[in-house]
């Protein structure tokens, strides 16, 4: 999780971003199946499409390695 990245040898389609989410930003239907969290975080592929919510940090970086992807922290 904390390994530097070479960007220089990155396929642009694989990379993904990793944020933080407010729940409480979420639409309803989403808040209400995530009761007591104050923060998922998002899997974003490079145009900004949300591909996936998940609960920590480290499950979102699985996530995208398990599907050959390259996450990317963004603050």
């Amino acid at each position: 999780m904390y390994t530097k990245f070479d960007f220089n040898d990155a396929d642009e389609g694989r990379i993904v971003y990793i944020r933080p989410v407010n729940v409480a930003d979420l639409p309803q239907d989403i808040r209400e199946q995530v009761e007591g969290a104050e923060t998922l975080y998002a899997v974003h592929s490079t145009d900004g499409e949300r591909l996936a919510l998940v609960r920590d940090r480290e499950m979102a970086f699985v996530l995208a390695r398990q599907n050959d992807l390259a996450p990317v922290t963004v603050h």
